[in-house]
């Protein structure tokens, strides 16, 4: 790992240097089913509405940010409330250098505190990189769904893997909003 890398909170000014490393995902990989790359103030508003409930980190070496990671919700049901749904996105010319796993390990701390208890991770099929990723930190397949996504005149399966994170009590501990835990 690289000590160089700090791993600090996103804020919404934020957004250009976020956007510079989801757009070529948006525009050249079936990663994202995203078609258009949103625009700066879009993306301002993603991280606001994200934040506000759950942890999103940025990855920087210097002032230079290499990658993101965040959790949202997974579905709006109070009963959901111990489940979200986590993405990670890192700069094309930073990967393998271990950015991902700080940025999911911060993550995860974080969301322990939260008394998260699953993480889920939608996943587009094929992507080894990405399943082995998961893999490594202890995510498992749970769910392939089949032609689910279309883009770029193709048709993409796609999966879901999952991570218990915290104990499954008969009456587990409240969610806490990311803010009353820092």
């Amino acid at each position: 790992m690289n000590s160089s890398i700090s791993i600090r909170l996103a804020d919404p000014q934020d957004a250009k240097a976020l956007l510079k490393i989801y757009a070529p995902y948006v525009e050249n990989t079936p990663i994202t089913f995203e078609y258009e790359v949103p625009s700066p103030a879009e993306f301002e508003g993603r991280i606001r509405e994200i934040s506000s409930r759950y942890p999103y980190l940025v990855a920087c070496k210097g002032s230079e940010i290499l990658g993101y990671s965040y959790a949202c919700t997974f579905k709006s049901r109070a009963a959901y409330d111990w489940s979200v749904e986590t993405s990670i996105y890192i700069d094309q010319g930073a990967r393998s250098l271990g950015i991902g796993s700080l940025l999911y390990q911060k993550l995860e701390e974080l969301l322990k505190k939260q008394n998260i208890c699953n993480l889920c991770a939608c996943i587009t099929y094929p992507n080894p990189e990405s399943i082995a990723f998961h893999e490594r930190h202890g995510y498992s397949t749970v769910a392939h769904f089949h032609r689910s996504g279309y883009k770029f005149h193709t048709w993409y399966d796609m999966i879901w893997m999952e991570k218990a994170l915290g104990e499954h009590s008969d009456s587990p501990k409240p969610f806490i909003p990311i803010k009353e835990v820092l």
